[in-house]
């Protein structure tokens, strides 16, 4: 078999592939189905293929999310999952809430530092600091 002939071959096996009967390439398509199986991936330690009762399935990558992802996933999924884990949801408000407040009073203490840093070096700081201060009045 010539290099091309071998090439032609894996193109023709991958297209197969991406037209498997029962391959699902969306969330979505998923939604309502029943979980069959799971059968881990070897290539790739976490990797999965979810399979449903109907015979359709799903190539998953490993279960790492980001926290940014985890905190969309939690807001995007509340509808659902809030009536089932209501305490879980109260306290990721609380804990939301005092993130947030860390983050407003770090701001301030680097805008506050930045300023007291700052004011040997401009002396007019102090100066364009109280003009700001009095347009605000």
């Amino acid at each position: 078999m010539t290099v091309e002939e071998k090439w032609k071959a894996n193109q023709a096996k991958v297209a197969f592939m991406k037209q498997f009967p029962g391959l699902l390439m969306s969330w979505s398509a998923l939604e309502g189905k029943t979980l069959e199986a799971v059968a881990p991936l070897t290539g790739r330690a976490g990797a999965a293929v979810l399979v449903c009762t109907d015979g359709s399935f799903v190539i998953v990558a490993p279960l790492a999310p980001e926290p940014w992802e985890l905190g969309e996933g939690l807001r995007a999924a509340r509808p659902a999952l809030e009536p089932k884990h209501p305490e879980a949801y109260a306290e990721y408000d609380r804990l939301a809430h005092l993130d947030k407040e860390a983050l407003r009073a770090a701001r301030l203490e680097k805008i506050i530092g930045a300023i007291q840093n700052n004011l040997k070096q401009i002396p007019e700081l102090k100066d364009r600091l109280r003009r700001l201060v009095d347009e605000w009045k």
